[in-house]
């Protein structure tokens, strides 16, 4: 049973509603932040709309203060920051959506003032921007604004983002908009690039550099960010109306052949139940998918469209394909989930056969370990021990202690690769986990009957120090 001492709500309820209350007042005293939540909870007795009044003139006098807040005292002002903002949500916004989506506008319009006086290096005040766009995405539907003058609020906050305070705005009132609201938003977008454009193509432009790609004219970095800016609201419109053909008509024929525009291109066709149309769209960028690297969106969007498509077999060989590229566990697991009963377990046999065998031994030993496969891991790095890196730290390390209960010497000789490489490198920032690898390894040396031609502990041991035996941060570790 608790003491009564104990903090908790039920023991301070006992000193009654008196003595919390002077408790209370006695707390609050030369404290800023307390009197002003004990102020927001008591206008909560009278309803939302005094409790908008506090907060108003609260965001007011924030939006006012011109002095600079340093590192150490903005989590002070994202907490004053968060108060107001949860506050809203509590109180005002269950019964006053219309008073609640106007405040958290307000919160959010302050930010390039807020920003531009306070060292948010650790994000603090970030956070609450970020959490109160979330909150008027929640509240915009209930307040049911009318269309027009919320696109137009949502043209200008869009426009005006330099601090990313409304980053992803769109999205988030589309419900708000309505199909009305986002058309209209669409025709201000395009009157847009068309008055960009319009710049763009003027002869009164003037010269101002030479670039590797040729002339560099005044506002051309301008009109850069003016045509991504336009590109993204009018994508993010299109995905919001569910016009598919008004997105893939935002990219060139040229874009279109670029396998990451191909593949998001393609994941709206699929989801508009368009699965031919989003194999022609890949096809358009499948010489560049084959020739540049690696997209693999592209062909994880292929795939989802071929068997969309109906052409199952297609399907399986692109992730059987994907799996011999580079040992993708998730494509092999997929694999193997269509596959008919007992079938499966041939396949991984033959996928792990494929596996051990692969030109990259490290990323070999990762999918062994990830699948997991152990005993598959262990045999390979007895068979291939000449190809390990004990650099690869982050890989030799989970994959030794992986193997620590059933392969003991696979995983002695990984952890005696990572004490070799940091000791002959000098690398002295890793003695210390070079030093507990070894007492790992004299651990594990008990359990080893037969060391297969490795030199046993005591002689690696020797063989230590007489290498390394005057690195006395390593022995001291």
């Amino acid at each position: 049973m608790a003491s009564q001492k104990t903090l908790n709500a039920t023991n301070l309820s006992a000193l009654g509603a008196a003595r919390l209350a002077e408790l209370l007042l006695e707390l609050a005293q030369g404290d800023a932040v307390m009197k002003r939540r004990l102020r927001l909870e008591l206008a909560s007795q009278a309803g939302g709309t005094d409790v908008a009044a506090e907060i108003r003139k609260r965001l007011v006098s924030i939006a006012r203060s011109k002095s600079f807040v340093d590192w150490n005292k903005v989590r002070s002002l994202a907490q004053d920051l968060d108060t107001q903002r949860s506050a809203i949500m509590t109180h005002v916004a269950p019964t006053h959506p219309q008073d609640a989506f106007e405040l958290l506008w307000r919160l959010l319009d302050m930010a390039p003032s807020i920003y531009e006086r306070c060292d948010d290096s650790n994000g603090a005040v970030g956070s609450v921007f970020e959490q109160a766009l979330s909150d008027i995405g929640d509240i915009a539907p209930q307040a049911r604004l009318a269309p027009a003058p919320l696109a137009d609020r949502i043209y200008d906050a869009v426009c005006a983002n330099d601090y990313g305070q409304f980053a992803g705005l769109i999205p988030l009132m589309a419900q708000a908009l309505g199909m009305d609201g986002l058309t209209m938003l669409k025709a201000k977008f395009e009157e847009r690039a068309a008055r960009s454009t319009a710049f763009a193509d003027s002869k009164t432009r003037k010269v101002i550099g030479i670039g590797s790609r040729g002339a560099i004219f005044n506002g051309d970095h301008a009109a850069r960010h003016q045509a991504r800016l336009v590109h993204m609201a009018l994508a993010d419109i299109a995905d919001a109306m569910g016009d598919v053909d008004g997105y893939v008509a935002l990219h060139s024929p040229v874009e279109q052949t670029n396998p990451a525009i191909a593949a998001r291109i393609a994941e709206r066709l699929l989801k508009a139940g368009r699965p031919q149309d989003a194999l022609t769209a890949l096809t358009l960028a499948e010489a560049g998918m084959r020739e540049d690297g690696r997209w693999p969106d592209w062909q994880r969007v292929r795939i989802d469209a071929l068997e969309a498509s109906g052409m199952v077999g297609d399907a399986q060989q692109e992730r059987w394909q994907a799996f011999e590229r580079d040992l993708n566990k998730d494509y092999l697991k997929a694999f193997i989930k269509r596959l008919p009963d007992f079938d499966d377990i041939e396949a991984e046999s033959r996928a792990f056969a494929y596996a051990a065998r692969f030109s990259d031994f490290h990323q070999a030993l990762s999918f062994f370990v990830e699948w997991p496969a152990i005993d598959n891991a262990a045999r390979m790095t007895l068979s291939r021990l000449e190809e390990l890196n004990g650099d690869h730290y982050w890989l030799l390390g989970p994959a030794a202690e992986a193997m620590e209960h059933r392969h003991p010497l696979a995983a002695t000789l990984l952890l005696r690769a990572m004490i070799d490489f940091s000791l002959d490198k000098a690398r002295y920032k890793r003695y210390p986990h070079a030093a507990r690898h070894l007492q790992t390894c004299a651990h594990l040396a008990r359990r080893i009957d037969d060391y297969g031609g490795h030199a046993d502990h005591p002689t690696y041991l020797a063989s230590l120090k007489a290498r390394h035996g005057r690195k006395s941060g390593f022995w001291a570790a």
